[in-house]
């Protein structure tokens, strides 16, 4: 039998009274789209990271954009940001009419190294893009520093870290003048769609984006500025609303799997947190040099195996455009070639993991 990748559905069992019972209550209501419960997630959002303001949205990629919407990021600026990572940031940067400009990583937590970045801006920079990747903020406190040095904004894609703490114990998501979340299904705070949200401390920004989500309108068919429908649905904020409550127990589980996993594991580099950071553990990637032979070792004993990310993006066709080659970015490059994602969640069980660590270590 195949062991789960992501096992949502042991997750769902967990709690299945309580989520069967709020979208039944949302059903019998006919509440399908605003209302109590979106206003409940967006304050239970805000107290988490303890920010002014948070707008629960319709998904990641939608928050991305949204937020260089707000910040009036325009054709022909240029965005500082991260060749390795999903598509979606860079993809909102180009999309807006932006350039992406990236910088390679550390090899310590593959998130932005901040010693490049000074070099890459320009008079057209108008942020930093900063992904907190793998469930890992990178020094926020530093880029901001960077960021108030040549007056551009601070901008955390934390699709992927929600939750996640520094080492001055800041949450991710409060740092940033704009931060942006996801909670697609396999996410540390996941629902049963798609879903994203939005955060700041700025009034200004916080009323613009307010007006964004909701087709440029806070009263209805009066619209003061260009939106878009950007709303996260009722049922997607109830499911939500259940499992924020069981989410730093779930935080706390991920970090023990992620320990023995990385206590156990032979023959490969496993992830690295930075001292007194702590990480959400979105996914549990480790590198090796023999990758397709470890996956066909894997595949053969049921064991799933996923490549985040397998071609780093300033080699996308996409952004063929921006005129970089395989020779720039050499981190990003080899951890691409590199990266392999193990099963991994809140509620991987014991056995399970025991032969994922097993057949991993054994040799063939």
């Amino acid at each position: 039998m195949m062991i789960a990748f992501c096992n949502l559905k042991s997750q769902y069992d967990k709690y299945k009274f309580e989520i069967d019972d709020k979208i039944q209550n949302l059903l019998n209501n006919t509440n399908y789209i605003g209302g109590q419960e979106v206003k409940e997630l967006e304050n239970n959002l805000a107290n988490y990271v303890n920010v002014k303001y948070a707008y629960a949205c319709s998904n990641g990629t939608s928050a991305l954009f949204l937020a260089l919407k707000a910040l009036g990021i325009k054709e022909g600026d240029e965005i500082i940001t991260t060749p390795f990572t999903f598509i979606a940031s860079s993809e909102m940067i180009a999309l807006i009419g932006a350039k992406p400009v990236f910088v390679d990583i550390s090899d310590i937590d593959y998130n932005l190294d901040i010693n490049e970045i000074e070099s890459k801006i320009t008079s057209k920079t108008k942020a930093i893009l900063a992904v907190s990747i793998f469930g890992q903020m990178p020094n926020l406190i530093k880029l901001k520093e960077i960021c108030k040095k040549y007056n551009i904004y601070l901008i955390e894609d934390a699709a992927q870290s929600f939750g996640a703490k520094d080492d001055f114990n800041n949450v991710s998501c409060s740092i940033a003048d704009i931060s942006t979340t996801s909670f697609f299904p396999s996410k540390p705070l996941g629902c049963y769609g798609d879903g994203g949200a939005i955060f700041t401390n700025d009034e200004n920004l916080a009323n613009t984006i307010n007006l964004l989500i909701n087709h440029g309108s806070k009263e209805r068919y009066l619209h003061e500025i260009i939106g878009l429908n950007a709303r996260l649905d009722t049922i997607q904020a109830g499911i939500l609303n259940v499992k924020f409550k069981y989410f730093d127990k779930e935080i706390e589980q991920r970090n023990k799997i992620a320990k023995i996993y990385t206590d156990n594991l032979n023959n490969c580099i496993v992830p690295k947190v930075k001292d007194g950071y702590k990480s959400v553990w979105a996914q549990y990637s480790i590198r090796v040099e023999n990758r397709q032979e470890v996956i066909k070792k894997l595949q053969k004993n049921n064991i799933p195996t996923a490549i985040h990310y397998p071609t780093p993006l300033h080699l996308q066709p996409c952004f063929r455009y921006l005129g970089y080659n395989e020779k720039d970015f050499p981190i990003a490059k080899v951890v691409s070639d590199e990266i392999l994602s193990l099963p991994f969640s809140a509620f991987l069980n014991y056995e399970d993991q025991s032969k994922i660590i097993e057949i991993f270590n054994k040799g063939e």
